[in-house]
């Protein structure tokens, strides 16, 4: 990845353009990253698979909220000490 500052982003704009085609570039101010440059194909990219973490974030959630209805009285009322007592048992 290449890095510039800011100054150079501006004095070379369409050299910043054309190195973004390529490969993703970091903008500097003071030594401090203050911002990256991607191609359109790069932000697609990074968009769809922040929404596929989100979709998979939300199935994970939505599954583990059906299995916690389905728990019995019974289970909810367990301790660790009953589970470990019945873990043992199957030993």
């Amino acid at each position: 990845m290449k890095t510039m500052s800011s100054v150079q982003a501006q004095n070379n704009f369409g050299e910043l353009l054309d190195t973004a085609q390529r490969e993703p570039v970091t903008i500097t101010r003071r030594g401090r990253t203050v911002a990256f440059l991607v191609s359109p194909q790069d932000m697609e990219d990074l968009t769809d698979a922040r929404r596929k973490r989100e979709q998979a974030l939300a199935d994970f959630e939505a599954f583990f909220s059906r299995a916690d209805a389905k728990l019995s009285a019974e289970a909810k009322n367990l301790t660790d000490a009953d589970i470990d007592r019945m873990v043992n048992e199957l030993r």
